[in-house]
């Protein structure tokens, strides 16, 4: 948890469909790689892979908390699912664990959460300045959220976190009606992201 961050409470098992908004999570490869301690055995992070933002998740969240693992069987998601995942995700294991543990709440079926989680991807334009990093770079969490908030209209600071873990980027956060028509605001993600100083951002390698 970062210094000054606030928590956000997890309600495992709640009842399927009810929740507020969706939150779009972008995993920043490089800092996820550099900080996680296991890299090894992750396609996100095999060498040469050039990855810079990937999905990490489409969550329910409500306006207090969020759902999770919300059919306690943990439905399975059938191969012709996780092909509507094609290309969103660093890898298909991480496709079926963000539908167990994230899908599952939102009371579709697999398949509609996997398409759920292309439109919500597709709303979000990544910055080209941060996509393609070859250089690593030093910036202050808002000015991050500033960047993107530039490149996509109707996106504000209060509706996006920074989430980093030993003062380098993790991901970024993005909060979406629950239409996935357009963002919206969302205090408690805002307040749980980083708040202060630069975080490292390692270079696309």
């Amino acid at each position: 948890m970062p210094a000054g961050a606030q928590p956000v409470r997890e309600a495992r098992g709640a009842p399927a469909g009810s929740f507020d908004f969706y939150v779009l999570a972008l995993s920043w490869s490089p800092g996820f790689c550099a900080t996680t301690g296991s890299p090894r055995g992750r396609k996100q992070c095999e060498t040469g892979n050039s990855l810079g933002f990937v999905v990490h998740g489409l969550w329910p969240q409500n306006e207090q908390g969020y759902p999770t693992f919300c059919e306690p069987s943990g439905r399975f998601a059938p191969r012709a699912a996780v092909e509507e995942a094609s290309g969103l995700f660093p890898d298909d294991n991480l496709a079926r664990y963000q539908w167990r543990k994230h899908g599952s709440c939102t009371g579709e079926d697999p398949s509609a959460y996997f398409r759920a989680v292309r439109r919500a991807r597709d709303l979000v334009q990544v910055p080209e300045r941060l996509g393609a990093l070859q250089t690593d770079a030093k910036v202050m969490p808002v000015e991050i959220e500033r960047i993107f908030a530039a490149v996509n209209p109707g996106l504000r600071p209060d509706m996006i976190a920074v989430s980093c873990r030993q003062r380098v980027l993790q991901e970024v956060r993005i909060c979406l009606d629950r239409d996935l028509r357009g963002f919206r605001q969302c205090p408690e993600i805002d307040r749980s992201g980083c708040r202060s100083g630069e975080l490292a951002i390692p270079a696309v390698r």
